[in-house]
């Protein structure tokens, strides 16, 4: 049995780790709520491009685009979104076991980090990290998509890239996230939803089809990667709310086991210090 002094430390080393990991359950508590509002908000946006693209293709099914077709050379380019910040349970290791895990082998892939966590992990496995913007995550902005999602493009247009797919964290609810894998280029959408597409009124494109393609694509796909960046956020906090939560519980429970055996312990130091006296008094008399 462990002595009292060693008792209390450990008491009061778990009452430490449990008030920091409450205060940090309710700090995600709190930026949750943000950034779920945020998260929500960003959907609309992106079914709106997500609709005006289908019905491009819908009506126009000769249009060509070399966002349609897969490169001939190059890697597949993995957008893989963590976080710069650890104590969130599984969350990030999910994204790096979803890309390990993956049937294309390391030496075909060139991931974009975006997330201190994700970047390491895959570095430490022997990942080919060509580009870190482990910044961008902390308060993500449409134009911080936007730039990253031209890099990707100019990567793809000079043959470096031959896909794009995005690694992130689907937002469910407060318990439920769920790691995802997107393919981004080339553009791939449900036939049985194009075909469900009103095609009896003429479209007009002016210059034409490639050419708005060539503008919306790009703000489609920096759409589509802006709200995976918000979701990502707010899986994150989500995630390690749950996983404070259940640091807390732990701690609770710690301290309950260590108060009962606490005292034991003086309970046993008590009787045997009555014991030495009722002998000593014996000895005496």
């Amino acid at each position: 049995m462990a002595s009292m002094t060693d008792l209390k430390k450990r008491r009061a080393s778990v009452s430490s780790t449990g008030q920091i990991t409450k205060a940090m359950k309710l700090v995600s508590t709190v930026k949750l709520q943000k950034t779920r509002v945020q998260a929500e908000n960003s959907k609309p946006y992106f079914g709106f491009l997500y609709d005006t693209v289908t019905s491009i293709i819908a009506s126009s099914p000769d249009v060509s685009s070399p966002y349609l077709t897969p490169g001939e050379g190059g890697k597949t380019a993995v957008v893989a979104i963590t976080s710069n910040r650890g104590l969130a349970g599984g969350y990030n290791n999910n994204i790096v076991k979803l890309i390990t895990q993956w049937e294309i082998p390391k030496e075909d892939l060139a991931v974009y980090a975006v997330g201190t966590k994700g970047r390491d992990g895959l570095h430490h496995r022997g990942y080919n990290i060509v580009s870190d913007m482990s910044d961008l995550i902390n308060a993500p902005m449409f134009l911080d998509a936007l730039y990253l999602c031209q890099q990707l493009l100019d990567a793809f247009k000079a043959g470096e890239i031959k896909e794009i797919y995005l690694a992130y964290t689907s937002f469910k609810n407060t318990m439920v996230q769920e790691p995802k894998l997107l393919k981004l280029l080339p553009l791939q959408f449900d036939q049985e939803e194009i075909a469900k597409k009103p095609t009896f009124s003429p479209m007009n494109y002016e210059p034409g089809e490639e050419e708005v393609l060539e503008q919306i694509i790009p703000q489609y796909m920096a759409g589509i990667l802006h709200g995976a960046f918000v979701e990502a956020i707010a899986s994150e906090n989500a995630a390690r709310m749950q996983a404070m939560d259940n640091a807390t519980k732990n701690a609770e429970e710690m301290m309950e086991d260590l108060e009962l055996e606490y005292n034991r312990a003086r309970q046993s130091s008590i009787t045997q210090e009555l014991t030495e006296i009722i002998a000593g008094a014996n000895a005496i008399s």
